[in-house]
């Protein structure tokens, strides 16, 4: 028996696997994952990157169809950064964003007791002149009965002549002296007007109604009309917008602003609001170009007023071929709207890359007219689909794309 027993040599010998076989395999185990995350990685960075944009469907046909289409911004006719005319610190801010406000209302004062000490300096000036007047014309009024008297005197020779002309001169120099006083006490209220003016400039008014869109200072601040103080010093109050002003400024295309005329019928939509459809009408085409844009601006009234519409909000403009008519059904006009940047050209024809999955599927399509800077697509498309926006050379039909982050 105790030649049949076998050490612990033997059986590491010959009983298990050999330790270098496991250190190769645990070798090949790490290339492998290597491999993999090096093949993930390169499959990672050959799948293109792209931004996609859903394919619209265009508005009602008949006599409102939309002949064009442009975007632009909502602006405010009458807006106003409401400032101080003098310089000084504000001791109250009557208002917050979002107030509406009325024409003449109190939005703010500035320290004031300098000025207001200078009103009341030039009131008090004011009075002693009034008072000087006062004075001179009892004085004058005294001279002219002394002079009447020696005119009677004189006339039944009671009273030497020089008594008479004494008194006569007496009441020119008093007349004089009291037309002085009056110039001086018209000087003094011109004063007290202008300490007024001084004085009400303290106070900031609103210059018309409207909503507050900003507030551009606190108390404590300096404000002054003008840009001082190494920009420490405020310029303005805060900034009131007339919301009855609004309207849309958009950019057309030059090459279709023949078709653009005044009072002629729009519908804009809000991109805050995608469902909701304004009437509207153009005010005037602005008689200059952009030439590096080749663009013309277009002045568009908005005909129903909402606080829901704010300035800088982005809209969309169709321009129609006559005014809508709510009592008449009119069909939908064919095809869809997309951006230009989703059009390409492959093999002479030209295709779309619509999204499916995380791979696109290539379509020929049928255009029709473009509307501004959107393109139409009669065929091939439907409203809703996904299309990539500026396909690179290289995208084929069934390749593997990857959405890019906003």
């Amino acid at each position: 028996m105790k030649e049949l027993r076998i050490d612990g040599q033997q059986r590491e010998d010959h009983g298990g696997m050999p330790r270098w076989v496991w250190g190769l395999l645990a070798s090949l185990l790490a290339l492998s994952l290597l491999a993999g995350a090096g093949w993930w990685w390169w499959q990672r960075s050959a799948t293109p990157e792209v931004q996609v944009a859903a394919a619209q469907a265009r508005g009602s046909g008949g006599a409102s169809a939309a002949v064009l289409q442009a975007t632009g911004y909502v602006t405010a006719r009458r807006s106003a950064t409401v400032s101080t005319q003098i310089t000084g610190t504000l001791t109250e801010v009557l208002f917050e964003e979002g107030d509406r406000i009325a024409k003449g209302q109190v939005l703010a004062r500035l320290e004031d007791k300098a000025l207001r000490a200078a009103l009341g300096t030039a009131q008090a000036s004011a009075k002693s002149a009034q008072a000087q007047v006062v004075a001179a014309q009892a004085q004058l009024a005294q001279a002219q009965s002394d002079l009447r008297r020696q005119d009677e005197l004189a006339a039944s020779g009671m009273s030497p002549r020089q008594l008479q002309e004494q008194a006569r001169t007496a009441v020119s120099s008093l007349a004089a002296q009291l037309e002085a006083r009056r110039r001086e006490a018209e000087a003094a209220q011109s004063q007290v007007a202008q300490a007024q003016v001084n004085f009400d400039y303290t106070v900031v008014r609103a210059p018309f109604a409207g909503v507050v869109t900003a507030k551009a200072a606190q108390v404590g601040e300096i404000v002054s009309p003008l840009s001082a103080g190494g920009g420490f010093t405020r310029t303005g109050v805060g900034t009131i917008v007339d919301m009855d002003s609004l309207e849309v400024g958009v950019d057309v295309n030059e090459a279709y602003i023949g078709q653009v005329r005044a009072e002629m019928p729009a519908e804009a939509v809000l991109d805050a609001y995608p469902d909701w459809k304004i009437p509207a009408h153009v005010i005037a085409v602005v008689p200059s170009a952009d030439r590096g844009k080749a663009t013309v601006k277009v002045r568009v009234a908005l005909q129903q007023k909402d606080g829901r519409v704010v300035p800088d909000m982005g809209v969309r403009v169709s321009f129609l071929s006559g005014k809508p008519d709510a009592s008449q059904a009119a069909a939908p006009a064919p095809g869809v709207l997309v951006p230009k940047a989703a059009l390409a050209q492959r093999g002479g024809a030209s295709v779309v890359f619509v999204l499916d999955g995380e791979r696109v599927a290539q379509r020929e399509i049928r255009t029709g007219t473009p509307l501004g800077e959107q393109a139409v697509i009669l065929e091939g498309v439907k409203a809703g689909e996904k299309l990539v926006l500026a396909p690179p050379e290289s995208l084929r039909d069934g390749a593997a794309v990857r959405l890019a982050t906003p």
